[in-house]
């Protein structure tokens, strides 16, 4: 695998922070590909897709502020979606192109669709992985019950038993890619204990926004008019069935796609999956 670890300075309302990112493939090619992780993930996840779609596009997969190598707010109330698509926004600029295609999983999704659904939006195609105009309170309560919990461990091993059994719903992953996952996510502290490479604050806000129902976002879905996918894990809890084929009726009128023996969410580590995505961003 090849690809270069770069940064780009954002700034929020409480002074500048770092955003990383990986990049695959030819700096020159004007061909770009967003690849934007969920909410306690990091750009390495998308390792294989990016290796996959370099021949075609110059891939950029960000850490989102507060995860992996990037900088923290200093104050944790910049944690949500405006902060991250702005910083998306000076990304894009950096990267010095009018126009970009995206993929986003979950929470990277949702700063796709905020950005898609924006009057001269940079996205061009825009593939929403296991997310939509519908958050489940559900799904939002599964998540909060470990979100920001900051949890720690003796060792790796100990890590990567955590990280498959709240990571159950990925689906029947190898334990190669298991262990790349965690290997990706969690680091080692000064104290020898292991534990997450995310900022633990990024829980204060999505805990305070949610109550007890879903999220509605269909206002913004219906303002996307981009080429757009809907790729569902067949047993989410986060993407209904319900909401999935509605998001082929309304708005930009997605193409639907389903994976079998997988939840929240695919993580574009077979072939089946990144075919789909391949044959999406590659059609006329």
């Amino acid at each position: 695998m090849q690809f270069t670890q770069r940064s780009v300075q954002c700034i929020s309302p409480s002074g500048l922070h770092r955003m990383a990112y990986t990049e695959w493939g030819e700096r020159d090619n004007p061909r770009v590909l967003l690849c934007v992780h969920g909410l306690t993930r990091n750009a390495r996840d998308f390792d294989r897709l990016a290796e996959a779609m370099s021949s075609h596009y110059r891939v950029i997969c960000p850490d989102v502020v507060g995860r992996g190598r990037s900088g923290r707010l200093r104050n944790p109330a910049g944690y949500g979606i405006p902060q991250y698509a702005a910083d998306m926004v000076t990304l894009i600029a950096r990267l010095n192109v009018e126009t970009v295609d995206w993929v986003g999983t979950s929470m990277g999704g949702l700063i796709g669709m905020a950005l898609a659904s924006q009057e001269g939006s940079p996205i061009r195609k825009l593939l929403l992985n296991d997310v939509g105009p519908v958050i489940t309170v559900e799904s939002l309560k599964r998540i909060g019950s470990y979100v920001g919990t900051d949890p720690t461990w003796a060792g790796f091993d100990e890590a990567l038993a955590f990280v498959k059994a709240i990571s159950a719903p990925f689906g029947a992953l190898s334990e190669a890619q298991w262990y790349a996952l965690t290997e990706s996510s969690v680091a080692q502290r000064a104290d020898g204990r292991w534990g997450f490479v995310y900022d633990p604050q990024i829980a204060a806000p999505f805990k305070a926004a949610f109550g007890d129902q879903d999220i509605d976002l269909w206002p913004v879905y219906e303002q996307i008019v981009c080429p757009t996918l809907v790729l569902r894990g067949a047993d989410s809890d986060l993407l209904t069935r319900e909401t999935w084929q509605a998001m082929g009726l309304r708005g930009p009128r997605a193409r639907l796609a389903e994976i079998q023996g997988v939840g929240h969410a695919p993580m574009f580590m077979t072939e089946e999956q990144i075919s789909i995505a391949r044959d999406f961003l590659l059609s006329v």
